[in-house]
């Protein structure tokens, strides 16, 4: 099930409870923290997430998924893989 745009798996995230974080899907782009560029970027292709994207993973998605010291994929490159999965799946 697509969880997000960007491949983080929304039900497992630390700030969806503290944060009350519908996540983007939910909440069109708009999780807890205001606007998602990652979010932004995939709705305005027309994409359900960043898997069906043929410019995965772009500058912006590797950043978060392997580089962001504080919201960065724990293994680096979690994300890319799970939206990999979901494109594989028909997601």
């Amino acid at each position: 099930m697509v969880e997000s745009r960007c491949g983080l798996i929304c039900s497992e995230c630390k700030y969806r409870e503290p944060c009350n974080c519908g996540g983007c899907v939910a909440t069109n782009g708009h999780p807890f923290y205001g606007v998602c560029k990652v979010a932004a970027c995939c709705q305005g292709k027309g994409f359900e997430h960043c898997g069906q994207c043929p410019d995965m993973p772009c500058e912006t998605l590797y950043f978060f998924s392997y580089l962001d010291k504080e919201h960065g994929d724990n293994p680096p490159g979690a994300r890319i893989e799970v939206l990999k999965k979901w494109l594989k799946e028909g997601n």
